[in-house]
């Protein structure tokens, strides 16, 4: 049972409750159906004259006494969610279903794909025998994959293959020992976005070290990826075969229950020539599980080349065998019967990927919650440092290792550094599933000062992760000192070209007291320099929603670098609650950049950092001036914003508006992402060529590059692209061929389109296919209905109705909503009165008409 999040700005649905009901199909086969309801006419009727309604509640209740409190209660007693015991663990230390949408980052709304990969089997090519596991996990706009590989020799390129067989995109990958590949596709164009999400992408490995080997296989969606926590890759001994297999694999939660589902290509022989396609030939197959090539379990099942998967459930494993499973000494082995029999087999593992299993501790998650401002340094001596399960009594802990003998101590705290090679495999599958915890007790707090649950990090494409541990952040380190329950860590480095990268985690951040407006937003982080007697050398990260932050910083001045190097710098988190500062964290990353590093740098590189400056003073007093991150934009300037490089804005009388930098559709046959660009670019190699200056965004663009180009105040000419000549150094702009009309009047709906349109009396509503188009009619969407472009409408939301604290107007064809800003109130008794958007200080009204008479 939950209660929906729309995300920003629309927020939790509190009086909308959904849950998940089992289906079954008519072949038999159970899936999830979910189902919502409106619960506001359930609330019971308050039993006092004034009740009020709570932040993050449905229903009012009285300000004093819990009686109508248990009364709404009442409502959920038939859903085991929402009945905490007197023994369960308070909500803050959580396994999954007690991960609330406040806590999770808004890049978590992700999904997850996988790909078996095996031989090419063209008749006039010899197959491969290589076979490899692909899993991709896709945000927002990036693509993060891990591939494992056997019998195939270190590939050098990852292609992505569209649903016509071109390459959509190519990564190099880099030499290492490793038989893991980790990479990201950054800023997928929407087209290639659908056809992933429709299973129209393939994904090829090719080796070229020795002889040239390809294997490929289809990007898929599946259900058991989200359980998963054993897998196994499946290959054959036969040379050329073309044969491979994958296993997903998890125990049951409560018993030892081994359930799994297998992936096979090319064991069944496909129909023959002539044959019947509507004919299915079932083939007789075996799966053993084995230990030391001793069959320990037997499955029969009949497959087919049409459907060659099964899934399956080994029941009761022994303690033997549940020790094998933890020590990776189980094998799955698939034999198939017949005159033209095959084998494949393959060990399972703990499942392998490209993530960062990491925990940020803090005294806001300690078994007793404390606010010691504490995270790396401690009020007292450690005397233990544990790995836990979630507690099935408050009072009582439940350890698995005790790692204190690696804890070695130093001034305020100390680092435990050490292995643990001897997991059961529950513990391995809880560890995977984020349902493990760090506990560091002292002696001043023996049931624990700092804890913090072991959690997977996406994995980023930042390296500084795999060699480095990160930098703590704490409410000590803030000047003055904070005490706080939050904490958090930052992975900090510098490349080549002084660019500097950043990923922050946090954990347990004041939220303002108004938590339906603040329940996303969490802070600001900064970088600075640890000196507080200098302001000149500060500047702000990010913006940051949920737990995370990351990004690229590009322009650096020398003194921050410096900073950098001689480890006087710091890395600042602030909130509403504690806009000073409420964690902070001392940067060392040592670092050339003095010494000429910078002169590296290639030529677009100098052309993006050049800023023409306003006076500040003359910036604040123009009215028209745009206020954004922390800065003051003059009127029809453009700028990146430290959020996402990947986007433009522009201030337009003191409104920003952001835009994200349009990839145009590229022609040639090879692409590339560069890790510095937001697209991707043609792979030229051939003669030198050079970059391109273009006067409408003052910016150098690379050769081959194609781009839409930004006219200020306009911002974005969607219906033109620009290419860069890279054997001349010339920009070469082409106008887009504009359909044409059956209108008698035609107009121009905007001094940005390039192409009329037919005015709205003369044209038809647009099918939604055609509101993608980049020249077709710039309506927008929302729900079942139309809106012309700058209209604004409060939005309707199934169960719920009209929202009217949220706004949406229509820009462009883009619908865009906000939610009505409402002040900080520094009372702790809030309180929101019937249709009103904005909480109030409960009697406030009263004590301000005293104060007027």
């Amino acid at each position: 049972m939950w209660h929906p999040d729309l995300g920003d700005p629309f927020g939790v649905m509190h009086c909308v409750m959904c849950h998940c009901e089992p289906q079954r199909s008519r072949r038999g086969k159970v899936f999830g159906k979910v189902s919502c309801k409106n619960i506001k006419q359930d609330c019971p009727e308050p039993s006092c004259d004034d009740p009020v309604l709570l932040p993050g509640h449905c229903c009012k209740t009285c300000p004093k006494g819990d009686s109508d409190r248990k009364a709404t209660e009442s409502l959920f007693d038939g859903f085991e969610f929402f009945q905490e015991k007197e023994d369960d663990l308070h909500k803050s230390y959580n396994d999954r279903s007690y991960l609330s949408s406040e806590q999770m980052n808004t890049g978590d709304s992700k999904t997850d794909f996988v790909a078996l990969l095996t031989g090419v089997t063209d008749l006039w090519l010899p197959s491969s025998s290589g076979v490899a596991r692909a899993r991709f996990t896709l945000t927002k706009t990036s693509l993060a994959f891990s591939i494992t590989y056997q019998r195939i020799n270190r590939p050098s390129t990852i292609l992505f293959l569209d649903s016509e067989g071109n390459t959509a995109f190519e990564f190099r990958v880099p030499h290492a020992e490793s038989e893991m590949i980790c990479g990201v596709w950054r800023n997928l164009p929407k087209s290639h976005m659908r056809q992933l999400q429709e299973e129209q992408l393939r994904v090829s490995i090719v080796a070229t070290d020795g002889r040239r080997e390809e294997i490929q296989g289809k990007i898929i969606k599946h259900r058991a990826l989200f359980a998963e926590t054993f897998s196994a890759t499946l290959t054959s001994d036969e040379e050329n075969s073309g044969m491979g297999g994958i296993a997903m694999l998890t125990l049951s939660d409560t018993e030892n229950n081994l359930h799994f589902i297998l992936l096979m290509q090319g064991i069944i022989p496909p129909t023959e020539k002539g044959e019947s396609h509507t004919h299915t030939v079932h083939t007789q197959s075996i799966l053993k599980l084995q230990y030391r090539q001793h069959s320990l379990r037997e499955i029969h099942a009949n497959v087919t080349a049409q459907d060659p998967d099964f899934a399956e459930v080994l029941t009761d494993l022994n303690s033997r065998e549940l020790f094998w499973l933890s020590r990776g000494q189980l094998q799955i082995v698939v034999e198939t019967e017949g005159h033209n029999a095959h084998r494949i087999s393959g060990y399972i593992t703990g499942r392998k990927s490209c993530d960062t299993l990491q925990s940020v501790m803090s005294s806001g998650d300690a078994l007793t919650p404390l606010k010691t401002g504490a995270v790396s340094g401690v009020s007292s001596t450690v005397v233990g440092v544990t790995i836990e399960m979630k507690p099935r009594r408050r009072s009582k802990r439940s350890v698995l290792y005790d790692v204190t003998e690696n804890f070695a101590a130093a001034a305020g705290g100390g680092r435990a550094v050490g292995s643990y090679g001897r997991m059961e495999a529950r513990h391995i599958h809880m560890l995977l599933q984020n349902e493990l915890f760090i506990n560091v007790a002292t002696a001043e707090h023996s049931e624990g000062e700092l804890r913090g649950q072991i959690r997977t990090l996406l994995y980023s494409g930042l390296d500084s992760r795999t060699h480095e541990l990160p930098f703590s952040l704490a409410g000590q380190f803030v000047s003055p000192p904070v005490r706080t329950s939050a904490g958090g860590h930052a992975w900090v480095s510098v490349d080549e070209r002084c660019h500097l990268h950043y990923e922050i985690v946090v954990n347990g951040l004041s939220k303002g007291d108004d938590l339906t407006v603040n329940a996303h937003l969490h802070g600001l982080a900064e970088i600075g320099e640890i000196d507080e007697s200098k302001t000149n050398h500060k500047r702000l990260l990010t913006g940051f929603y949920g737990e995370q932050a990351q990004g690229v910083l590009k322009d650096l001045s020398m003194e921050l670098l410096r900073h950098l190097d001689k480890g006087t710098a710091f890395i600042q988190v602030s909130t509403k609650m504690n806009p000073r500062g409420e964690i902070r964290g001392r940067i060392h990353v040592p670092n050339s950049c003095e010494f000429g590093s910078r002169g590296e740098v290639v030529e677009e590189a100098e052309f993006d950092d050049l800023v023409f400056v306003r006076d500040p003073e003359e910036l604040r007093k123009d009215p028209h001036t745009c206020f954004f991150e922390g800065e003051h934009h003059a009127h029809g300037s453009r700028w990146t914003p430290h959020y996402n490089s990947c986007f433009s804005c522009t201030c337009q009388k003191k409104t920003v508006i952001c835009d994200p930098v349009i990839c145009p559709a590229l022609t040639c046959p090879h692409t590339y992402q560069p890790d510095d660009k937001c697209c991707p670019v043609c792979d030229g190699k051939s003669l030198p060529l050079f970059s391109c200056y273009f006067e409408g965004d003052q910016k150098m663009h690379a050769p081959g590059t194609m781009w839409h180009p930004f006219v200020p105040p306009f911002g974005y000419i969607k219906c033109a692209v620009c290419t860069c000549k890279g054997a001349t150094g010339e920009v070469h702009c082409e106008k887009v061929t504009c359909p044409p009309l059956t209108c008698s009047h035609p107009i121009r709906r905007n001094p940005s389109d390039c192409c009329k349109v037919c005015p709205p009396e003369d044209t038809p509503l647009p099918e939604e296919g055609e509101l993608m188009q980049a020249d077709g009619t710039r309506h927008c969407k929302f729900g079942k209905n139309y809106y012309q472009n700058s209209e604004n409408w409060h939005p309707r939301v199934p169960l719920v109705g009209e929202m009217k604290c949220i706004t949406c107007w229509c820009d462009h064809g883009v619908t865009k909503c906000q939610r009505k800003q409402c002040p900080l109130l520094s009372c702790s008794n809030i309180t929101r009165r019937e249709g009103k958007c904005c909480p109030e200080c409960a009697g406030n009204t009263h004590k301000n008409t005293h104060t007027h008479t």
